[in-house]
């Protein structure tokens, strides 16, 4: 799949998106903190807002460390280093990497499993987040809506951290 153009377009437009969706929580952060340099006398709590919106550069940054170790497992050897576990493998006459090979040998270790089921719970605490704010950016903000639009957002959000954790889990208890 990796050698088909699609695939490296939509590849290059990822990364770009990452890195630009970076960049504006970034300066979306620095913007608030510049506008109000001390806090509230009394915090409002979840009165206010939730606590995973409160803490998007935390669960932010969680996801950035998550994307860095999961390149480090598996986007730069399949594409620049190698590794012993990445075989070549020949389905159909044509020649790929056995990257189930090379999952099955990085979710041995039980550290890197936690890593990723961590980085699952951040991300589903930050598209419950998302999910809802993206609806409120270009305006469907009502009443009629709001508790819609919540509700597929939480279940959007946990679906899919649970499909991506189940992954490593799967691995390394034997299931796959």
């Amino acid at each position: 799949m990796g050698s088909t153009v699609v695939i490296r377009i939509a590849e290059i437009g990822l990364f770009l998106g990452i890195f630009l969706h970076i960049i504006q929580g970034l300066m979306l952060e620095f913007q608030n903190r510049s506008k109000r340099k001390k806090g509230y006398a009394v915090p409002m709590g979840n009165k206010g807002s939730k606590w995973y919106s409160r803490s998007m550069g935390l669960l932010g940054t969680i996801l950035l460390l998550f994307f860095i170790l999961h390149w480090w497992h598996f986007w730069v050897p399949a594409r620049f280093i190698g590794h012993p576990e990445l075989t070549e493998l020949e389905i159909n006459g044509v020649h790929m990497h056995n990257m189930y090979n090379l999952m099955q040998y990085t979710f041995q270790e039980l550290w890197v499993v936690i890593a990723y089921v961590v980085a699952c719970i951040s991300l589903c605490w930050h598209l419950i987040h998302g999910f809802q704010s993206a609806f409120r950016t270009v305006g469907v903000s009502n009443a009629k809506y709001n508790s819609l639009i919540q509700n597929v957002g939480i279940g959007y959000s946990i679906i899919i951290s649970l499909a991506f954790a189940m992954m490593p889990v799967s691995m390394y208890l034997g299931w796959v």
